[in-house]
Parts: C-alpha cells; structure tokens; sequence
C-alpha cells in the first residue's frame, strides 16, 4: 500500500496536490516499492532555510530536501520538502509556471528517496534523464 501525503504550509504558490501525489506514487511503482509512507511538505524559504542548516549546515534556502526514515525490503517511509517560493523565484528563469518547477523539485526529491543520487557527473545524469521521463509523463520538457 502506497501512502502518500501532501500538505501545503505556504501560499505563494497555487498547489495541484493530486498532481504531486501522482508523481510519487509513479517513481515508487517503478522503483518496485510495494509499500511505502510518503510525505511532501510544500513549505516558504523561512521554513526550508531552518531545515538546509539543521540537517545539512548551509545557510540560505534550497529548492528541495529528502529523507529516509526507513527502508527495509519492499517498504519505504521518507519526506520531501520542497520550496515553494524558490519554485517562484527561479521558474521565470526557465519559462514555466512555478507549479512545474514544483513538480520538479518532488519528481527530485522522490527519486533520491528510491535510491538515486546527484554526486557523481555520470549519477547525476542519469538522474536528468529520470527527471525528463517523469516530466514528459505530465507533458513536459524538463528546463535546466
């Protein structure tokens, strides 16, 4: 059973739950994860600052934040937090509305927590081209 919920803690931007919601439950099924607790938290630069320096100790805001609670087998409990006011700042640079900078940020955020990573030149694009997959799912072309 797939658990996913999204809660809205900012209002800068208009939010289209279902449509992240969506995105999640797309990259656990294909990550073959059968049972899972996922939360996304849609939060404003103040409150995403807070977490960026708590956990891993750099000022300033950041588009997205994912965590692993747990992972044993087929089940996986973990949270994405992402900005919804970065999401508004930086969309215009790319010519889309903030809600698919959004989008972006969660499809990120959910990759991470099934496993996949940015450290690397060759990890992180391989994670692009994930990202273009699950955008062109919703009909989009990933912006960079």
């Amino acid at each position: 059973m797939l658990k996913i919920e999204v809660t809205n803690e900012q209002t800068n931007v208009p939010l289209d739950e279902q449509r992240l919601e969506d995105a999640v439950r797309m990259i656990l099924q294909d990550g073959s994860v059968a049972n899972a607790r996922i939360s996304v938290a849609v939060v404003d630069d103040p409150a995403i600052c807070k977490l960026h320096r708590r956990y891993l100790e750099k000022d300033g805001p950041t588009d997205v934040l994912s965590f692993v609670y747990q992972r044993s087998g087929e089940f996986l409990e973990g949270e994405v937090i992402v900005s919804a006011e970065t999401a508004d700042a930086t969309a215009p640079r790319f010519d889309w509305p903030a809600q698919d900078e959004l989008l972006l940020y969660v499809i990120h955020g959910t990759l991470h927590l099934v496993g996949y990573d940015d450290t690397t030149v060759e990890a992180e694009a391989e994670m692009r081209q994930r990202e273009q997959a699950y955008l062109a799912r919703f009909g989009l072309q990933g912006r960079y």
